[in-house]
């Protein structure tokens, strides 16, 4: 099939709008072209039903999801707050600022002197997520932005192996990785939509994007070998983990035109779609939340069929305009 013939069609439209008010209001916005309006009254479902009313209902009052026996990382917590990120919860409402402030006020990492939890802590795929939370649910954090700047290796991308008291018997990395990479870059592109758009914030991020697509997204820039086979298969939530799916939807959120430097990537979206024209979910990770959305492997996924869409719309309309 070619790319024109993934535009989506009115039975898929149909079936993507009779779902979550998270998928509701993002296939509105991406791929219909609603008015704001409307668009922002199904959004605002996103705080009262569904997924996100679901997963705000499970916070403890300590602030955390994870319960009292969560990991000193807050992992659970960390992965919850990135889906109600994504889910496309407003920031704004009661129930977003009522969340967000008992994270801001109760949850420390205790072995880092209890530091606050939107301060962030050591490992940059982690700070990099926690920077994405704070910029879009609290307000950007300008020093945890700052040490993830500070961090950024030569080859332009973030690895957390680059830090060598996480690996003391070996020296520290000096080659990044997809997952720090893309976890770092989406938290820089949220400061920066949070008003804090720097020469040097640009030019970071500019270098980590073209780590991606000088590597074509997913291949080794020595070998020219795919670096890992399940970065070709989509999964939701995709937690820490990178892919293909998400790289591209990174590059379409940010406004970056990357040209034919994606093109066997696109072509590897395209090629996970069903004859029916619709995306699998093709893996689940071993990470875990509270809520189980989209749970069985190798059935239809909205959130990947919503994904793959608009990537593709984006995608085609950026080659009209080469």
């Amino acid at each position: 099939m070619r790319l024109h013939d993934y535009a989506p069609r009115p039975a898929h439209l149909k079936w993507l709008l009779d779902s979550d008010p998270a998928v509701r209001w993002q296939v509105m916005r991406d791929l219909i072209g609603e008015a704001p309006d409307a668009i922002a009254a199904e959004r605002s479902r996103v705080a009262t039903e569904g997924w996100g009313a679901h997963l705000l209902a499970l916070q403890s009052p300590a602030g955390n999801w994870g319960g009292p026996k969560e990991d000193r990382g807050l992992l659970t917590t960390l992965y919850t707050l990135v889906v109600l990120k994504d889910l496309g919860l407003d920031a704004a409402s009661k129930q977003a600022r009522k969340m967000i402030d008992r994270v801001d006020k109760r949850l420390v990492f205790r072995p880092l002197n209890n530091r606050p939890f939107l301060h962030g802590e050591t490992e940059p795929c982690i700070n990099g997520r926690i920077l994405a939370i704070g910029s879009y649910f609290k307000g950007p954090n300008d020093a945890l932005a700052n040490q993830l700047l500070a961090e950024q290796l030569e080859d332009g991308g973030w690895n957390c192996e680059a830090r060598p008291f996480l690996s003391p018997k070996r020296p520290p990395s000096r080659r990044s990785s997809f997952h720090t990479t893309i976890c770092v870059l989406e938290g820089l592109w949220e400061y920066e939509r949070a008003g804090r758009k720097s020469v040097a914030l640009t030019k970071a991020r500019k270098r980590a994007e073209t780590y991606l697509l000088e590597r074509h997204m997913f291949r080794s820039l020595r070998t020219g070998e795919v670096i890992d086979e399940r970065w070709l298969r989509f999964s939701f939530p995709t937690f820490w983990h990178y892919d293909v799916l998400r790289g591209l939807d990174y590059l379409r959120n940010a406004g970056i035109n990357p040209g034919v430097r994606v093109g066997e990537a696109i072509e590897t979206v395209m090629a996970r779609g069903h004859q029916n024209g619709r995306w699998p979910l093709n893996l689940l990770h071993r990470d875990r939340i509270p809520l189980e959305m989209e749970a069985e492997v190798g059935k239809a996924s909205r959130s990947n069929i919503l994904c793959a869409l608009r990537i593709l719309r984006s995608y085609r309309n950026s080659v009209l305009h080469l």
